[in-house]
């Protein structure tokens, strides 16, 4: 079998659990769909910045951006549809919101709950697999820098660390212990393969760790645990960051909660790296020997996207390691 854009599910269908959030996890989901109809995406709800931000302070509801985008990523509409759930307005009081956004917004209106309106945006959508909140109640991400600065909400973290050039310390959600879906328990402990990242570390991956219980389920799952290594560095976040250090704060975070980590080897071109430059952000040195000395084997195979200026994971190529994984099964 070779991966390429044709659907070619596997025997079987192997139940994915992916947890993360932003771009990295949905650009992730287009590929599993290829591959296997079990899918279950659960998904961070910290974000309060941009469109997000706007519908979660106006409406109450919790932000719908990175559901919206695992949706979207999942879902099989014809492409003028795919077109109006990104287009974003332009002029007035809605510029810069996402039709999608709204879309969602509408649904949780008319839905008792917001994961319900979740379950039903997916159905009207034709979602492969299922699309979860980690959880419906209303948490903020409060991180706390080393220089003992505590900044509350997702969306100001990054000027933070940039203004005052320190290092995040520690991350939580407050309200704390907020009461994870059961839905998303129920998976975890059913699935064959669990998807930890790529994406943002602090912002995307973790939040989800913070969640009652699902640093339990992590840890007592049958199935096989696999982080995701990013590609670079992120600036205002991870700069400087190895990919020890990953795994030490999701460690940190969820202990036992990763039995592999399945990275990119593919070499970055040239001439994509002097716009990370300005950006501060650079290839992320893996450290595997030093990862693997912690127990924890260290997978390296060609991800990269061809397609540039931006280094991202080649969706199928990384859907193809992961569902070799998941039909492997046990210890590696």
């Amino acid at each position: 079998m070779t991966h390429d854009s044709v659907r070619l599910y596997l025997p079987g269908n192997p139940r994915v659990v992916a947890i993360g959030g932003g771009h990295g996890l949905s650009t992730m989901l287009r590929g599993l769909k290829s591959f296997t109809r079990n899918i279950t995406a659960i998904v961070t709800v910290a974000d309060d910045g941009g469109g997000s931000g706007t519908l979660r302070q106006e409406l109450g509801m919790p932000p719908p951006g990175d559901i919206r985008n695992c949706i979207q990523a999942l879902s099989n509409v014809e492409p003028l549809m795919a077109q109006l759930l990104d287009y974003r307005f332009c002029d007035g009081s809605l510029k810069g919101q996402s039709f999608g956004n709204l879309f969602l917004a509408a649904m949780t209106g008319l839905s008792d709950r917001f994961d319900q309106a979740v379950e039903r945006m997916c159905q009207v959508l034709n979602v492969t697999g299922r699309v979860l909140p980690v959880t419906c109640d209303n948490v903020q991400l409060e991180a706390l820098l080393y220089n003992n600065q505590r900044i509350l909400g997702e969306s100001r973290i990054y000027d933070a660390i940039k203004s005052s050039h320190s290092r995040i310390r520690r991350v939580r959600l407050l309200p704390e212990h907020p009461a994870p879906l059961p839905a998303a328990l129920d998976a975890i402990t059913q699935a064959d393969l669990i998807v930890i990242g790529p994406g943002s570390l602090y912002t995307s991956v973790i939040p989800n760790l913070l969640v009652d219980g699902i640093p339990d389920a992590l840890a007592a799952a049958r199935g096989r645990k696999v982080l995701v290594m990013n590609i670079m560095t992120e600036e205002g976040e991870t700069e400087g960051y190895t990919g020890l250090d990953h795994v030490r704060e999701l460690l940190r975070y969820a202990p036992g909660g990763i039995d592999c980590v399945l990275a990119n080897c593919s070499p970055i071109p040239a001439t994509y790296l002097p716009a990370y430059r300005q950006e501060h952000a650079a290839p992320l040195e893996l450290c595997r020997s030093e990862i693997e000395a912690l127990g924890i084997p260290v997978l390296e195979r060609e991800l990269l996207s061809p397609t540039g200026p931006h280094v991202r994971h080649d969706p199928q190529a990384l859907a193809w390691e992961l569902m070799r994984l998941a039909q492997e099964g046990g210890p590696l």
